[in-house]
């Protein structure tokens, strides 16, 4: 029987574990020297003035908003179609997000309904750069200029991508987060960093990761309130090493896509991922396709099971989450847009090191597995 094909693989070699080795025999496994050189090296990446690491992407986006200035009673609007965090980094802080429909060749927010859900309580927008994709952040800042509201990106899946106006992701002088689960661009285990735009950000958010604690580092002092989100040094060596390899590892996953995007191109009315346009240019995270209208996508995903092949369902719709449901009133057919693609959407298995025989068996495997999906007679 062929070995099963991962949804997700990290990349790591020999200079992760040379470094991770070395934290490990200096005794100094948190709050040491590699924590600095990873924000260093990831802001110098970047092109932006400072970054701070922290211990998810989810804490990266907590702490953001926290910073751009989020509070009891505010609304933010964001986009419905993301990973869950997007979402409840804004409900930790007693706020409410304030969903608006998604752009259907992109996958992000679409301006045109971010600006009509802005309301009075309305403080700030937090936009997601879908599977890597830039949003639309030239029409999204003319939207919070004209308003005076703040931006909080979520860039958690889009580390390498870039706008087609020239910054980088997470480069346009707003408070972004980005993460590094196993599945990320690069990888620290677990991990995550904010971009900080001033240096008083980044003193506030080196503190509120660590507890809260003073500037001087004091056990005696904690100025602010704070949490326990540090990153620890044998992760930060693990980016180290990881940022080292990006430029590679980014090749390699838009070089996967593209031997997806012509090993599927003949399955009838399977939507592929967007290709860049203009000078846009995605940091590819995922590949996520969407299934036709009349197959079956749980199904597609059993199938694919049964050949050896790992799916899963991504995203699913946040307003529809029982929670979302449950504490605003959410119901079905509120974003049409995000509900269709959420329905139907999957990913692929997708890492740096697939290989061509293993993309083929996928295509294969989804070229049978959506033929046999719409004999089922599945609804439209």
């Amino acid at each position: 029987m062929s070995e099963r094909i991962p949804l997700a693989r990290p990349v790591v070699g020999e200079r992760e574990e040379e470094l991770v080795l070395e934290v490990l025999r200096s005794r100094r496994l948190s709050l040491g020297p590699r924590l600095e050189q990873f924000e260093r090296a990831f802001a110098s990446r970047l092109g932006v003035a400072s970054a701070s690491a922290v211990s998810s992407g989810t804490a990266a986006l907590h702490l953001a908003v926290r910073v751009a200035g989020v509070g009891p009673g505010d609304e933010v609007v964001t986009t419905p179609f993301s990973f869950v965090a997007s979402a409840n980094c804004v409900v930790y802080e007693g706020a409410r997000p304030v969903f608006c429909d998604i752009d259907p060749r992109t996958l992000n927010i679409d301006p045109a309904a971010a600006a009509a859900a802005v309301g009075e309580r309305t403080v700030g927008l937090l936009p997601v750069h879908v599977f890597g994709y830039p949003a639309d952040m030239r029409e999204l800042e003319r939207i919070t200029a004209a308003r005076s509201l703040w931006i909080v990106e979520d860039a958690c899946e889009a580390l390498g991508g870039r706008h087609a106006d020239g910054p980088a992701i997470g480069a346009r002088g707003h408070l972004a987060a980005f993460g590094f689960y196993a599945n990320k661009q690069i990888t620290t285990g677990e991990g995550g960093m904010v971009v900080c735009p001033s240096a008083a950000d980044k003193v506030r958010v080196d503190s509120e990761r660590n507890q809260g604690r003073a500037p001087d580092m004091s056990w005696l002092d904690h100025d602010r309130l704070g949490f326990n989100y540090r990153l620890s040094d044998i992760a930060c060596a693990l980016g180290v090493a990881q940022l080292e390899r990006l430029d590679a590892m980014l090749a390699a996953r838009a070089r996967a896509a593209a031997r997806y995007g012509e090993a599927l191109q003949g399955v009838e009315g399977l939507e592929l991922p967007c290709p860049d346009a203009g000078s846009d240019v995605r940091g590819w995270f995922v590949y996520v396709v969407q299934v036709p209208r009349d197959a079956d996508r749980d199904r597609v995903i059993a199938l694919l099971r049964e050949r050896g092949i790992d799916s899963k369902p991504y995203l699913p719709a946040i307003h529809l989450m029982s929670f979302y449901r449950e504490r605003f009133g959410h119901a079905e057919g509120e974003f049409p847009v995000c509900e269709d693609v959420a329905r139907r959407s999957l990913a692929l298995p997708f890492f740096p090191d697939i290989t061509e025989g293993e993309v083929e068996r996928v295509a294969e495997g989804l070229a049978a597995a959506v033929a046999a999906a719409r004999t089922a007679g599945a609804p439209g």
